[in-house]
């Protein structure tokens, strides 16, 4: 359990470190790509919080902004946004693209950890 009061962390994440904090990481990742500019992904930032939270020490949530890290972005061939993406030890496992609510976010990330 957290010795702290603060909420777990949503960590940047960008082509420079998408290897090092995704596909090294020991511990599963989600990862949302997003854009500023779209609203769907705006409405999803409380849900990455909330799974920060929720599966804190099970899971690393990270969000890659996909204007900015273009060389990600068309690795994973992402279509539309927001994508969410769920790697376990470096392979991506699952993908839900468009936005989505918390029932079927539990359901992606419970079938996944």
């Amino acid at each position: 359990m957290a010795t702290d009061s603060t909420s777990a962390e949503v960590l940047d994440v960008t082509d420079s470190s998408f290897a090092r904090e995704v596909l090294e990481s020991p511990l599963p990742v989600l990862v949302d790509v997003w854009a500023s500019w779209c609203g769907p992904c705006r409405l999803m930032a409380p849900l990455m919080s909330w799974a920060a939270d929720t599966y804190g020490g099970r899971l690393k949530v990270t969000k890659l902004e996909a204007d900015d890290n273009p060389v990600s972005r068309d690795a994973y061939r992402i279509q539309g946004l927001p994508t969410l993406l769920v790697f376990r030890a470096g392979v991506e496992v699952a993908r839900q693209e468009g936005a989505i609510a918390k029932p079927q976010l539990m359901a992606l990330l419970d079938a996944h950890l």
